[in-house]
């Protein structure tokens, strides 16, 4: 079986899109979430706004009908969206 966590992160994906799109976000940041308790949050509902939020990048970014959107969209196909909500999660209720 072949291991397939990058830095600690499910997979190469999920790792850099956490990185570049979500590190240091905080609750705040997140629509919806301004006046949520963190212990009370879902992170099933959370992965579906951030996954929602990078694919509204992508489509403000690339054409949609070009390979580069293709490329994107299928990348993030591979990422771990609940990771990176609990992730979030996690930093809130330590902060």
């Amino acid at each position: 079986m072949t291991d397939t966590k990058y830095n600690g992160w499910t997979n190469y994906a999920t790792w850099r899109v956490n990185l570049e799109i979500f590190d240091n976000w905080s609750f705040g940041d997140i629509l919806g979430y301004e006046d949520e308790e963190p212990e009370n949050t879902d992170a099933h509902e959370m992965a579906d706004i951030l996954k929602t939020y990078v694919e509204e990048l992508i489509d403000e970014q690339s054409p949609a009908d070009g390979i580069a959107h293709a490329y994107a969209m299928a990348f993030l196909n591979d990422v771990n969206w609940i990771e990176i909500a609990q992730k979030i999660i996690e930093d809130e209720v330590m902060a």
